[in-house]
């Protein structure tokens, strides 16, 4: 056995928990994480380097959707190379325990460039709206209302970002040895619509100008649904914490 195989073998029993993640990322970006974690670990590279390649990949699909007129073919490889930047951000943290050479500079480095993908990628789906409104069915009267879609859809994403994470900050750790929670298959289905992975897929319709416009519009408010209820959810579990 090589070491990607050996590298492999010793991931599938380092797995984080299943609770509280998307179908897709248990089953597609996990997965895929994995295989790339044994193929960095082989190459030599760092937790810090395979999160910087994922930023690569992430940013530069960012820069085509602001950069570009849509086409079909421009969805395709942007949703290519965002899901190609998500599965390497899933592989940073599965290499740092492989390697167990997790840091806080690392976890650090990992969430700003979460943080800074997600802005980056609603901004640039608003530059596309105004630089290219014929193509995307929003010139004419009223047309610039549809600007505020993805400001909207940015303030969902990125509340919800910092607050499930200062949420898992805040909340009291798990007792050492205690037995995790079994997932939710129902969970997990229902955290589909707002999961990174399923979002990209909304970028394949890049071609169908109106048709992008109304599934990324029906994903924002979406997530606008799963922020009120996150922030109850997350409310009302950090009330019971004791500081």
């Amino acid at each position: 056995m090589g070491r990607v195989g050996t590298a492999l073998h010793e991931l599938r029993g380092a797995q984080k928990s299943a609770k509280g993640v998307s179908l897709y990322s248990r089953f597609v970006n996990r997965p895929a994480g994995r295989y790339l974690a044994a193929g960095s670990y082989a190459l030599g590279l760092t937790p810090n380097q395979v999160t910087l390649v994922s930023a690569a990949f992430s940013f530069a699909a960012v820069a085509a959707v602001a950069l570009s007129a849509p086409s079909w073919g421009l969805g395709v490889a942007v949703w290519a190379a965002l899901a190609v930047g998500f599965a390497f951000d899933s592989a940073d943290g599965q290499l740092a325990r492989l390697r167990g050479s997790g840091s806080a500079a690392g976890e650090w480095l990992d969430h700003v460039v979460d943080c800074a993908k997600l802005t980056a990628l609603h901004t640039c789906v608003l530059i596309a709206f105004y630089r290219f409104p014929e193509a995307y069915g929003i010139s004419g009267d009223g047309g610039e209302a549809w600007l505020l879609v993805p400001l909207g859809f940015q303030f969902a994403a990125v509340v919800t970002f910092f607050g499930g994470l200062l949420t898992e900050k805040l909340k009291p750790k798990p007792a050492p040895g205690s037995a995790a929670a079994a997932p939710s298959t129902l969970r997990a289905v229902a955290l589909l619509p707002v999961d990174y992975g399923v979002f990209c897929l909304v970028f394949l319709l890049l071609g169908g100008g109106g048709l992008f416009r109304w599934a990324y519009a029906a994903l924002g408010a979406v997530a606008v649904l799963f922020l009120v209820a996150f922030l109850a959810k997350w409310f009302r579990e950090l009330s019971a914490v004791k500081r």
